[in-house]
């Protein structure tokens, strides 16, 4: 890893990343992709080392409070912010300001921060989303090798679901001819379902793959899977969509029992709940009258 001082850290839609980079090594990275421009190796993470006090300059300047959101790029829970404690910092900024955040990560670091997402949760909004793609135990550890187990992922979203936090899942991707089984997809929404979540954001069964994450994807096919690279040049070509054949016949089961199990899942409300703020101050205060 690597220190970097910052100029600016939320984004125009009020989210952040506090690190640049990931030790994860999951095989379909899009933030491995070369639009994003990263002027270093990947897996050297930099540390924005001066992201809290950023960010208390930002919320400061907010007419309005808002959700705050980490983790669409860069997970906040990498093995080194055990040490950094970047996101915990962050989390004390967001309370303290009295704005809600919306976190996406596959550690279950994000347990050591229960505390704080209370008490964010008790005066506004708080959500701990992670990532679900492979039900298999050993074909997880190939196409996401350094995160909690898929087991692990669901254990930690019923331990924040049962402490009073809203969760949420992304069932991204499903990976054509590795993952994308009836079998597969109606085990991760038993997890979904028995941890209580209360969205499951999917954009299609299949994966989307473009210049620099491409390759990556495929060198570790080679390595792992045999021909498989092949067969995905066969299918899609150059294709960014690359759409499971199995498509059509999952998305019916998808959204079948995401209904059934009253769990809201079309992306666009599932964006709006995520950036939906409360302000339960103001809603308690209200209710006296």
């Amino acid at each position: 890893m690597h220190y970097k001082e910052a100029k600016h850290i939320l984004s125009a839609s009020n989210g952040m990343n506090l690190y640049r980079g990931c030790t994860h090594g999951c095989i379909y990275c899009d933030s491995r992709s070369t639009c994003y421009q990263f002027d270093h190796p990947f897996e050297d993470v930099e540390v924005k080392v001066n992201a809290p006090e950023l960010l208390e300059d930002a919320l400061c300047r907010k007419r309005n409070r808002c959700m705050i959101g980490t983790g669409s790029m860069c997970d906040p829970y990498l093995p080194i912010e055990k040490t950094e404690l970047l996101t915990r910092r962050c989390l004390k900024m967001i309370n303290r300001y009295d704005f809600g955040v919306s976190l996406l990560t596959k550690s279950d670091l994000v347990l050591r921060d229960l505390d704080l997402l209370q008490s964010i949760n008790a005066r506004s909004k708080a959500v701990v989303c992670t990532t679900l793609t492979t039900l298999g135990e050993e074909l997880s550890r190939i196409v996401e090798p350094n995160v909690a187990t898929t087991r692990r992922r669901a254990e930690m979203l019923k331990t924040v679901h049962e402490a009073g936090v809203h969760t949420g899942v992304w069932l991204c991707p499903i990976l054509p001819f590795l993952n994308d089984t009836e079998e597969n997809l109606r085990g991760l929404l038993d997890y979904c379902f028995d941890a209580g979540v209360e969205m499951i954001m999917n954009f299609g069964m299949g994966v989307t793959l473009r210049d620099g994450d491409r390759q990556y994807f495929y060198r570790k096919l080679d390595e792992h899977f045999p021909g498989m690279k092949e067969r995905y040049i066969r299918a899609f070509g150059d294709s960014y969509q690359c759409a499971s054949p199995n498509s059509a016949e999952l998305m019916k089961i998808f959204q079948a029992e995401c209904r059934a199990h009253g769990v809201r899942y079309e992306p666009d409300d599932c964006f709006a709940w995520l950036s939906e703020y409360e302000d339960k101050q103001v809603a308690a205060q209200i209710s006296l009258f």
